[in-house]
């Protein structure tokens, strides 16, 4: 009974439940946005229909990719040696033994498998263009890590998860739910796609050393540690002033500036980043940019929806 508990829990944390608030937070916002274009304006009996269906789909789609995309790294790195004893981050189930690699990579084909569903019903739905975003998402999980040269060693990583986890998934989701993209969800993207890099940046901060030893060359390995800081400090920066921005100069509804209060969560975070702390201690810092990025998903869902 224990052995069973055991691997739950160690299937659960190979999931990163810290870190999906990233899938999570896009897709709400850009739900928020299209409920609210859904509803009837000044009388107007011709309104979008809005069907929770759709956004549901979209987020259970991303959600999935990106545990797909977690398992596909927990079981490369390990193999690149990237997770060794000297691992200052979280155990890894595969590198530390919990989890075999050849059930990690069954895992890895059946949530796939589990995302495409979502995906397909959006494609047969909405349109086609959500089926080729499930094979890009699909693709871009696997070879984050994965493949003769993952995007993850090449300091392509950032750029990926800003585009996935910011812009792509809040369009992304309002398109879902009313068959249509439009610039709004994809600007408001950028505050959960900036919070995503400030927490990918963190952690390749703090894994700066043990990186550069197997050859993982992400940005912090190419720029090195005063980049990645400046980089993390003006990812927090942005995702705290585009809602007052878009407030003032867009027309947005007043509440999404409950997403810029959001940004106290992380100050210690920034303070850490900002005074030089290295190492281990950072894992604290990434703690703080984590809740951040569920709180502000909320956040700014909840304000533009409801004001």
């Amino acid at each position: 009974m224990a052995a069973t508990h055991a691997s739950l829990h160690s299937w659960i944390s190979a999931t990163r439940p810290k870190t999906l608030g990233a899938s999570l937070a896009p897709c709400m916002i850009g739900a928020a946005i299209a409920w609210r274009d859904s509803l009837p304006v000044l009388g107007l009996d011709e309104v979008h229909q809005f069907d929770w269906r759709f956004p549901l789909a979209a987020l259970a789609g991303a959600a999935l990719l990106q545990v797909a995309s977690n398992f596909a790294n927990d079981l490369c790195d390990a193999a690149r040696g990237a997770d060794g004893p000297t691992r200052l981050g979280p155990t890894r189930a595969v590198a530390s033994g919990v989890i075999t690699p050849a059930r990690m990579r069954v895992a890895i084909v059946l949530v796939l498998v589990a995302a495409a569903i979502p995906s397909m019903f959006l494609a047969q739905s909405r349109g086609a263009e959500f089926a080729w975003i499930g094979v890009f998402g699909a693709v871009a999980a696997l070879l984050y890590t994965g493949g003769p040269r993952p995007l993850a060693y090449l300091g392509l990583g950032d750029l990926f998860v800003f585009v996935c986890f910011g812009p792509l998934a809040t369009a992304g989701t309002y398109a879902a739910a009313l068959g249509e993209w439009r610039m709004a969800p994809a600007i408001m993207g950028v505050v959960p796609g900036a919070l995503a890099v400030a927490l990918l940046a963190t952690n390749n901060l703090r894994d700066i050393d043990q990186d550069r030893a197997v050859g993982k060359r992400t940005l912090a390995v190419r720029f090195g540690s005063r980049f990645t800081r400046l980089e993390i400090l003006a990812c927090w920066v942005v995702a705290a002033v585009l809602p007052i921005a878009s407030w003032l100069l867009a027309d947005a509804p007043g509440g999404v500036l409950a997403g810029t209060t959001m940004a106290i969560v992380s100050v210690p975070s920034v303070l850490m980043v900002a005074r030089g702390d290295r190492g281990a201690s950072l894992n604290a810092a990434l703690g703080g940019f984590g809740l951040q990025l569920y709180l502000t998903g909320a956040a700014v869902s909840l304000g533009w929806a409801l004001t």
